[in-house]
């Protein structure tokens, strides 16, 4: 394999896709081995030598980019590391489109793949058993962060954790038990509209791969809220296990699930569609999902080795 994968080690979902490709296809030891540099964040290009940057081929991926924070210094940033990217790398249409009016650099637009190894269904009741969960609830999840990391209290309004609190709310006023679980980190926006809400909600902090898969197959519906978003992943994870998610119309929500659970916050929530979900998903899965980047790299850089 002469690609080099440069991720920032900072236990993040990158890490874990970096991880997951080079078991299944190798990568090259160093910079100097490596023909094409894969920088799977684009903050993390500034990891690389600037001598290496100048001789070797560069992809970038670029998960999302939120307009409204995208500002002046934002734009000059980007040009700068425009100027070493070969290739861009997206997960999605928005940001496709986005990019391309600010670069005229080749873009390959392609979700990531997921690991059926880690996301797998479960029987809900023993699962509701061992985290102490009601039988009775109707559980909702949410397992991304929401507060921004400057304060720890203003919401990260592109994630949505203000329009999740309100759906929530509403559905609290027309389903008798109902409850939140959360994960992640940086919860402290829904938590402090959950409490002053009186809504009952169990937090797990950073839980691992495998508690985060028991704590999907525990909930009756997932809600992605996001205003904008290159995945979420949670979009192909939750259909990868049979969990009920219904999501703003961002990121790969439109490529795997179906037109109904696709919802427009100011006029109703959508309806989870599971079977559907799980068929789209499919093509996505290790091992067929890493074959759009294996052909990518193959065509657009002549690896023969990959």
């Amino acid at each position: 394999m002469k690609i080099f994968t440069v991720v920032a080690n900072e236990n993040w979902i990158c890490d874990r896709l970096v991880g997951e490709w080079q078991e299944h296809a190798g990568y090259a030891k160093s910079y100097t081995d490596a023909e094409v540099i894969w920088v799977f964040s684009p903050s993390n290009w500034r990891l690389v030598p600037p001598e290496i940057l100048k001789t070797k081929k560069v992809v970038v991926t670029i998960h999302h980019i939120t307009p409204q924070k995208f500002t002046k210094d934002s734009l000059r940033e980007f040009l700068i590391r425009d100027k070493i990217v070969d290739f861009y790398h997206v997960t999605c249409k928005q940001t496709e489109d986005f990019l391309k009016k600010i670069t005229k650099k080749p873009i390959f637009k392609q979700p990531f793949w997921v690991n059926s190894k880690n996301w797998f269904s479960s029987p809900k009741q023993e699962l509701r058993q061992k985290y102490s969960i009601s039988q009775d609830a109707f559980l909702v999840g949410s397992f991304q962060r929401d507060t921004e990391g400057y304060d720890l209290k203003s919401p990260k309004l592109e994630k949505g954790p203000d329009l999740f609190c309100d759906i929530v709310e509403k559905m609290n006023n027309q389903v008798g038990d109902l409850q939140v679980l959360l994960a992640g980190w940086r919860r402290q926006y829904v938590i402090g509209r959950l409490e002053k809400a009186g809504i009952k909600y169990q937090y797990f902090e950073r839980p691992d791969l495998s508690v985060v898969n028991d704590l999907y197959n525990c909930l009756d519906l997932y809600v992605v809220s996001a205003r904008t978003e290159g995945g979420p992943q949670s979009i192909v994870e939750c259909a990868a296990n049979k969990t009920p998610i219904i999501s703003t119309d961002v990121g790969i929500a439109s490529v795997i699930l179906a037109p109904e659970s696709i919802y427009d916050p100011a006029i109703e929530i959508g309806k989870p569609n599971v079977e559907l979900a799980y068929e789209n998903v499919q093509k996505y899965l290790v091992p067929s999902g890493f074959k759009p980047f294996i052909d990518f790299f193959k065509t657009s850089f002549k690896l023969q080795n990959v």
